[in-house]
């Protein structure tokens, strides 16, 4: 794929495994590792960035947040651009992908568009940790709230999305711990990274990806290259595949 041809909606995916969505992360980080600058990923990606990030959701049912990546900056499927909603629509598929949110607390700002807005179908995810109350008042902002067993909350929340949306494919756009739980589980089977060519600074990691302990080599999880694409905008578009991991 040259440079002058991106177009995420040529993209081509292999089918699902039998038991749940495929599933894809997208991320982008900064050229020195990270992706949260003021409390958010806005700003890091250019404006090319953010189109391929729109064109990638068009291939998906569902794009899915977690919690912390909600509060910071919302959680929207929205593509915000007429012509892939028709693309869409022509390939008899919604308009917008459903917006979802897998959060162990609830702690979810009422104000998001999430809430306000619905032009575009959501589900809350709510581990079982949090109490009925939180269920409830979540409950009565008008999104459907699927409550996942502590412990297996991604991988019920996949199952659902699967067996009772009937959903192929699935798109995670964060945060590290989500995107963590589910790497660490053996639930991506696709990683998509846009490098900016920015440097951040400061002395608090912010990684794409994230799980309990430290790093160690026999957890490392390797990825297979599809594509890396160097853009005008000085960002490497780069997209891998995941190697599963042997039982």
């Amino acid at each position: 794929m040259d440079a002058p041809e991106l177009d995420y909606t040529r993209l081509s995916f292999p089918d699902p495994p039998a038991e749940r969505p495929f599933v894809a992360i997208n991320m982008v980080m900064s050229a020195d590792g990270r992706t949260v600058v003021d409390g958010t990923e806005r700003g890091l990606g250019s404006d090319l960035d953010q189109r391929l990030m729109r064109e990638l959701r068009v291939h998906f049912d569902v794009v899915m947040n977690g919690g912390a990546t909600f509060r910071a900056s919302g959680t929207s499927a929205r593509l915000n651009n007429p012509k892939l909603e028709q693309w869409r629509v022509e390939r008899g598929m919604t308009p917008s992908p459903i917006a979802a949110v897998l959060t162990r607390s609830g702690d979810l700002p009422p104000e998001r568009r999430f809430f306000t807005d619905h032009g575009f179908e959501a589900v809350i995810y709510l581990s079982s940790a949090a109490p009925d109350s939180v269920r409830r008042e979540l409950e009565s902002r008008g999104r459907p709230v699927v409550v996942v067993p502590e412990g297996a909350e991604a991988p019920a929340a996949l199952d659902h999305m699967r067996q009772e949306l009937g959903a192929t494919r699935a798109l995670v756009e964060g945060g590290a711990t989500l995107n963590g739980e589910l790497i660490r589980r053996g639930l991506v089977d696709e990683y998509f990274l846009t490098l900016t060519p920015r440097i951040t600074g400061g002395d608090t990691a912010h990684p794409a990806v994230q799980w309990p302990g430290k790093p160690t080599m026999s957890g490392i999880r390797q990825l297979n290259l599809v594509h890396a694409t160097p853009a005008a905008t000085g960002e490497i578009l780069l997209r891998y595949r995941v190697e599963r991991v042997s039982d």
